[in-house]
């Protein structure tokens, strides 16, 4: 929902342990250590870049990586190498790229945060660097936001606070709101933690939750036939940053008179 302040802070890792290696990706610049082996010859340090939706869906932010790098003095093909590799908005494929990552022997692998639970269980040396993730607290993707610890850094949106105030805006809407539908992605940790979040706060309202699960796009279709009568609006907390399902639930949702809203403006 628009008019959401959302506060940004970095998560950066200091025990890695690979040298020379600046990414950027989607506005999050990231500094990540490259192993450099003394007297033998330099290898040429190997990207493993795995998005999460199309590889038409990600072009923009594929063009703003390559170009950043090479601002930073890493030419893809010359000093540098980039495995591409995309999702097409399955959450499935995630560990099946980051298999496939691990094989290919990649220095770092850079991803978002719906990406990180799924590679950290294919492999805890690689580096992993997402571009954004929404509470990697929460999602255990970090130990802390001052030290994350492990194999695992990048840029973090922290919105954990953010359910009580899109309840509030949803209640503005509908003043005399007692049952909400909730539809979450439970194959996404943070999505889990944030319907949590978001019952919690309605609990402390008044508000009766009715808990919609999916896992992928395909499934809001099915979660909105199954709404029950009597629900008043539906809040969307979504697990794919490409906004695969954020687009599906638009099309689905603006069928409906029911009031909605979620976590994108």
């Amino acid at each position: 929902m628009a008019g959401l302040n959302h506060q940004a802070c970095g998560v950066l890792g200091s025990s890695m342990r690979r040298r020379e290696f600046i990414t950027l990706l989607s506005g999050a610049t990231v500094t990540w250590p490259l192993t450099a082996r003394a007297q033998q010859p330099r290898k040429v340090p190997t990207i493993g870049f795995l998005g999460a939706g199309t590889s038409s869906v990600w072009s923009q932010w594929t063009a703003a990586f390559v170009q950043r790098l090479r601002e930073l003095g890493w030419v893809e093909g010359r000093n540098v190498t980039i495995e591409y590799r995309s999702a097409e908005g399955r959450a499935e494929r995630y560990s099946e790229i980051a298999t496939e990552f691990a094989r290919l022997k990649v220095d770092v692998i850079v991803t978002v945060g719906s990406a990180v639970p799924a590679t950290m269980q294919v492999t805890t040396t690689i580096p992993i660097v997402f571009a954004i993730a929404v509470d990697p607290l929460g999602g255990g993707m970090v130990a802390s936001l001052a030290k994350p610890g492990g194999n695992v850094t990048g840029f973090s949106i922290q919105a954990i606070e953010l359910p009580g105030k899109r309840i509030e805006l949803l209640r503005a809407v509908v003043p005399d709101l007692h049952r909400l539908a909730v539809i979450a992605n439970v194959g996404y940790p943070v999505a889990v933690h944030e319907a949590a979040e978001v019952q919690a706060a309605a609990h402390k309202l008044g508000i009766e939750i009715e808990m919609l699960e999916i896992r992928r796009a395909e499934d809001i279709a099915p979660a909105f036939e199954k709404l029950k009568s009597g629900v008043q609006a539906i809040l969307y907390v979504p697990g794919c940053t490409d906004k695969h399902e954020y687009r599906a639930y638009q099309h689905i949702g603006s069928g409906r008179a029911t009031p909605h809203g979620s976590r994108f403006p």
